[in-house]
Order: structure tokens, then C-alpha cells, then sequence
């Protein structure tokens, strides 16, 4: 049963293709035929079958949004979707987060990695490079929210500066994403970052065993790992746990790893899923990817945790695309151990209605939610902007008591949805000053071919 025609990209030589969602049995596949190279299909959502009670189904999973263009597009519309991305006039969304590279080396060689980063030597970008970016991104996308990525940042002895020049944009969060080691390792090296101007720790961390970190990192790492939650703590930064998700490796641990999370103390802000996609760097055929699909990971935490979760309680995104992400909001029980279920909190965030709300209002929304409730303790003032209802529910929200459980699918070369990314709120900035779409700018072919190489510095 064909349910959605949808453009899409040939996995092999990257040219534009008609595709569609298709139901077969339990699943919605995207499928695709390149009159080069065959016929090409990927499972995008899994909600019928066996344990999948309570699962909500490919049609129900839907919130449609009025467009909203950037006001400064940084490309022109040439070649069209995905090949012009600047963003150019057609996008569909405005950043609420952006990314900055500010280094490919890493104290870590991980058999999954989207940045395929630790084994390039390139140089890392100077100060003044990066500052710039910082300066691209407030001028197009305003007070947006910044994570400063790479490789590993905590490599670059500069790193404290950096958090300092996206201070001083006045960004509503400046988060860095790490794998923890030199946090955990470094007596007083939190301190320092939030000093500079940090807010929040995006922290690598896969499962409840060593097992699955090897697997997935290349090395076992829990304690270190504990050290740095503890460091963040002590700093008053908060904590964000990401979990790269791989079908038989660490989806029967997502019940464990969330109560882990809670146990961890109310530095941790939440848990945060990624289910595995195929581009950067890999340790399998892409066609046979352990792929997990977003309703198998609600159900997967409803079965595994049932005393915290129920999938009813997961709602579409109000800023994306609604097949990219699912989130939910939470109240810490006076022990710390347990939640309670804030259903007004996540339509404050995303409200339904019955007209399609304006993309840049989703966007709003979504990025002074992350902003508030990810910080670390203190006052979030670039968050506490009080002129609307929204804004004064945040006030009084208490994001210390609160915990959030969301998950983002990341779209690869098989399953890439062109809708889907015009409708992308994520954006890496490039040295050259372009924002690209996070999926497109590590997107990569069957063979390794980058549909968006390295930027060379504006």
C-alpha cells in the first residue's frame, strides 16, 4: 500500500528520485528506483507486530506546519533541493540549534561515527574562523541554540575561549558535545568551561555496560563517564545523556539506561536517543544496517520501563519534521528515582491545533524549551524572556525537577526523505559561512561519496 510520494536521493550516485512510503506487513519502508543502479528500500517505521501494542501508527505520526523561509537565505536556488544548501530560499525551517566543528581530532577511534572524525589530520580551525561562524549564525538565525561539536572540543586547549566567543553572541544555550574523558579525567575542568560561559553537556553514552561500549567506542568507559556527570554536577552544568542505538547491540538496555540516567542526580536533564544511521563512519553494509525505527524505540522504553513510560505519553516534534523526533516531558519524583507525566508541559512546547501552526513559532518554542530545561543551575536569562504565556510557563518550570526523554532519526542515503530535510531545524555552520541541514552535510553514498565535502574557510 503506497501511503506518501516523496522525493529522495539514488544511494549510489546521489541524483535526484521519486520515491514512496510504502506499508508491507508490519512496516513502512521509503523505496526508491534509480534508472542506473536499481531499486533501493528502507524501513522508516515499525508500529504493528509482535510487542508493538500501543505503538502509533506511520498516518497518525504527523504534525503539518506553514513553511517559514530564512529571512537571510546564505545560497540561491540553482540546482534545487538538497543541492543548494546555504540555507537557500526554499528551506522550510529556521535553525534552532546550530552546530560548530571546531575539530576532527578524537581521543577516541568509535566504530560508529557520524563525524568520522580521529583519523583525519586536518588542522583545526583558528579562533578567529570559528568566531566568525559564531557571527553567521546570530546574524541569520538570531538567538538560536549552539552546540560546539567536532571530533572531541575538549582536545582543543582553546575550548574555554571558544564557549566564550559563543557566549558573547548571546545564544539562549551554548552546549558543547563530548565524549566525557577529559571531563571525568580533568579535576576542575568543568568549572572551567562554565566559567566562560557554558550551559550544557551533551554527553556520549550508549548503555549499561562496558560490553556495549566497546562495541560501539571501541573501548569500555562507564566510570570515566560517571566522573564526568559528576564533574558536570559539582560545575552546574547540565547534563544531556545521547544514546547511538543499534538494533541487537544496545536496544534491550533502554529501560536500564533510563533509570541510570535518573540515578545520576538532577544534573542529568534527560536521555536523549539516536538510532544508528549510515553515514561517516560505519561497521556495516549500509543496505544492512541494524536499523531502529522511532515507534520501535517508544515501545522498546514503554516494555523495558514500564513503572516511568507508556508510548502515549511521546508526542511529534512542533519544530521538525514530525517523522525525524519524538520527545516527552517529565517531573522528578521527590526521590529522584521516578517520573511523573507532564502532558501540559509538551503542549506547551508543541501545541496541537487544527491548522498547521507557522514553522518559525515551532521553532521558537522548541529551541527556548531545550534552552531552559537543558542549562545547568542558575539563572537562565537568555531563556527568561517573559512576554508570552509560553516564556512564563518556563519561568516557573523548574528545570532542576524536570526530565525530558526525546529521540531524533537521523536520515542516511537509503532513507532520505527531501521533505523531511527542508523541514530540518538542525544546521552545521561551515567555514565558508553556509548552514547545512545536519543529515545532508554528513550525508555519504554507497561508496563514501560526501554530498557536501569539506567547506574551504570564507
Amino acid at each position: 500500500m503506497i501511503l506518501r510520494h516523496v522525493t529522495s536521493l539514488c544511494p549510489r550516485c546521489l541524483r535526484r528520485l521519486e520515491a514512496v512510503y510504502e506499508q508491507d506487513g508490519d512496516t513502512t519502508y521509503l523505496r526508491k528506483t534509480c534508472p542506473e543502479h536499481g531499486s533501493f528500500s528502507a524501513p522508516v517505521w515499525v508500529s504493528a507486530g509482535p510487542d508493538m501494542s500501543g505503538a502509533p501508527s506511520f498516518a497518525s505520526w504527523a504534525r503539518p506546519k506553514s513553511p517559514s523561509y530564512p529571512a537571510r537565505p546564505g545560497a540561491s536556488l540553482t540546482d534545487g533541493c538538497p543541492f543548494d544548501c546555504g540555507l537557500c530560499p526554499a528551506h522550510a525551517q529556521h535553525t534552532c540549534t546550530a552546530l560548530i566543528e571546531v575539530t576532527k581530532r578524537c581521543d577516541l577511534v568509535c566504530p560508529v561515527c557520524y563525524a568520522d572524525a580521529g583519523n583525519k589530520n586536518a588542522p583545526d580551525p583558528p579562533p578567529a574562523v570559528v568566531g566568525a561562524q559564531f557571527k553567521v549564525v546570530k546574524a541569520a538565525s538570531g538567538s538560536c541554540n549552539v552546540q560546539i561539536s567536532g571530533g572531541e572540543p575538549t582536545l582543543r586547549e582553546d575550548l574555554p575561549a571558544i564557549v566564550a566567543l559563543a557566549r558573547d553572541q548571546g545564544f539562549a544555550l551554548v552546549q558543547i558535545n563530548t565524549n566525557g574523558l577529559r571531563l571525568g579525567r580533568d579535576r576542575g575542568y568543568a568549572e572551567k568551561l562554565r566559567a566562560a560561559g557554558l550551559d550544557s553537556v551533551y554527553l556520549q553514552w550508549d548503555g549499561v555496560s562496558d560490553a556495549v561500549f566497546e562495541m560501539l567506542r571501541g573501548r569500555a568507559c562507564m566510570d570515566i563517564k560517571r566522573k564526568a556527570v559528576q564533574a558536570c554536577a559539582t560545575a552546574g552544568l547540565g547534563v544531556v545523556l545521547v544514546a547511538t542505538l543499534a538494533r541487537g547491540v544496545n536496544d534491550a538496555e533502554l529501560g536500564d539506561l533510563l533509570r541510570l540516567a535518573l540515578s545520576l542526580g538532577s544534573a542529568v536533564r534527560g536521555v536523549h536517543f539516536q538510532p544508528a544511521a549510515s553515514f561517516g563512519r560505519y561497521p556495516w553494509e549500509m543496505r544492512d544496517a541494524p536499523r531502529l525505527t522511532l515507534p520501535e524505540i517508544m515501545r522498546a522504553l514503554a516494555l523495558q520501563a514500564p513503572e516511568l513510560v507508556r508510548t502515549e505519553h511521546f508526542h511529534p516534534p512542533g519544530c521538525e519534521h514530525a517523522l525525524c523526533s519524538f520527545s516527552a516531558v517529565y517531573a522528578r519524583t521527590a526521590d529522584g528515582a521516578g517520573l511523573q507525566w507532564l502532558p501540559d508541559a509538551g503542549q506547551n512546547c508543541c501545541p496541537p491545533t487544527n491548522l498547521p501552526p507557522v514553522a518559525a513559532e515551532g521553532a521558537r518554542r522548541a529551541r527556548q524549551f531545550v534552552a531552559l530545561h537543558w542549562k545547568g543551575s542558575g539563572k537562565p536569562e537568555s531563556a527568561q524572556n517573559l512576554n508570552d504565556d509560553f516564556s512564563r510557563f518556563l519561568s516557573r518550570a523548574g528545570a532542576e525537577k524536570r526530565f525530558t526523554i526525546s529521540a531524533m532519526a537521523f536520515q542516511d542515503a537509503l532513507n532520505l526523505d527531501i521533505d523531511r530535510v527542508r523541514g530540518c531545524c538542525i544546521h552545521v555552520a561551515r567555514p565558508d559561512g553556509r548552514l547545512i541541514p545536519f543529515c545532508l552535510h554528513n550525508l555519504t553514498s554507497l561508496d563514501g561519496a560526501r554530498l557536501y565535502g569539506d567547506a574551504p574557510e570564507q
